[in-house]
């Protein structure tokens, strides 16, 4: 199924610098930009999608507004919702915002090249993620390495859709 043809919604407070970076890469991109709300809901996401025909989409990206708790109480229509975790962050990030880890299908740790010198744990990651989503599915992932994007990949393009 690859290469996928994809697109992405970019949700900010304020600014498009995130969508002008990914523009960037000849992506498809819209920006979000929601003032004081911090969340996306679906009447925004389908304003944005207005134009666009998603039958020649593979994959619509939606990233929401930067806060993890706010933005995980609102059902966006996403077939795969997606934690994503930088091992700059620390292996208690799950701890600390429990309801987009409880309402996520699968978390992503990104940067994983960077765990050793930021002395990452892998197991105590995996541990937080088992005690706020028992079972959920995790997935080492680097950019520069590229370890684990073949996984990311094939977890995107295999998720069931939603009717």
């Amino acid at each position: 199924m690859f290469p996928a043809v994809a697109a992405a919604l970019v949700g900010d407070l304020a600014t498009d610098n995130d969508a002008v970076r990914l523009a960037r890469s000849g992506t498809p991109v819209r920006q979000i930009t929601t003032g004081t709300v911090c969340h996306l809901d679906a009447d925004m996401v389908g304003k944005a999608l207005e134009g666009w025909n998603l039958a020649d989409l593979d994959l619509l990206f939606i990233e929401n507004v930067g806060n993890l708790e706010c933005p995980s109480s609102y059902d966006l229509g996403e077939n795969l919702r997606v934690v994503l975790m930088s091992v700059t962050e620390g292996e208690d990030k799950p701890l600390k915002y429990p309801t987009i880890s409880n309402t996520a299908d699968l978390a992503v740790i990104t940067k994983f090249d960077l765990a050793e010198v930021v002395e990452f744990d892998w197991q105590a990651a995996k541990r937080n993620i088992n005690a706020v989503r028992p079972g959920m599915d995790v997935i080492a992932v680097s950019s520069k390495t590229g370890n684990g994007i073949d996984d990311w990949l094939e977890r995107l393009v295999s998720s069931p859709h939603k009717s």
